[in-house]
């Protein structure tokens, strides 16, 4: 089982947790985090990691939940970001392959960020060659907060195993998992190297940087096949 927050363009790490599931929750109905990854990601550009962004509404809206969160149209974002796409990947061997489907996407008129966010994963997800039965936890009901919302999902879908990221170690109550029979694993997520451009390799990009230096071998190197 494995609930993660949206993100936009998201990393390695996200679908090495996608990947690993057997569930998938979005978990799209906490607090969005203005300076979080759900509306950005990083590419690489000549001079380092380059941020992609898309403008979120943030007037009158403090606390709003991710799923509520509006896109801003006052700025061109959809094409600022293909162009610095198209710029930065221009001879990457695989940019010709994925970038037009991508630019359907981002040229498509969304209204909230949550649904932008998750059509690129499941196109994405598509790229990388797997499929995972996807949910939302704003669509199941389940009530509750911070770990024991969490545990309840998992007993929703009566799962054994919660697989958390790293950084949750901070704050999830791991007895309470376990008290409920549900053994609590955590990613360790070890990144891959693969062919880049523009210099020494840089981890921790948007997952789109692998696919359009790699193209279909990315599933490979997600795995550790490469």
């Amino acid at each position: 089982m494995v609930i993660l927050q949206p993100g936009f363009l998201p990393w390695l790490g996200f679908f090495d947790q996608m990947f690993r599931s057997d569930v998938f929750v979005y978990y799209d109905d906490v607090q969005f985090d203005k300076h979080g990854w759900r509306n950005r990601n990083r590419i690489k550009s000549p001079s380092g990691p380059a941020w992609v962004t898309i403008p979120v509404l943030h007037s009158s809206k403090h606390g709003q939940k991710i799923l509520d969160a509006e896109i801003d149209y006052q700025q061109n974002w959809p094409r600022k970001i293909i162009g610095a796409i198209r710029q930065n990947y221009a001879r990457a061997p695989y940019v010709a392959d994925y970038l037009p489907e991508l630019e359907a996407v981002l040229m498509k008129t969304w209204r909230f960020l949550v649904d932008i966010d998750l059509a690129i994963v499941d196109m994405m997800c598509r790229w990388l060659a797997f499929q995972r039965p996807l949910f939302r936890s704003s669509e199941l009901g389940i009530e509750g907060d911070k770990s024991g919302r969490l545990l309840a999902i998992c007993q929703h879908f009566s799962a054994s195993k919660y697989l958390s990221g790293n950084a949750a170690q901070d704050y999830l109550d791991t007895g309470l998992f376990l008290e409920a029979g549900i053994g609590v694993e955590w990613q360790n997520f070890n990144h891959p190297t693969y062919p880049q451009l523009h210099g020494d390799f840089i981890p921790c990009l948007s997952a789109l940087d692998l696919v359009l230096n790699v193209g279909s071998k990315s599933n490979s190197v997600l795995r550790g096949n490469s």
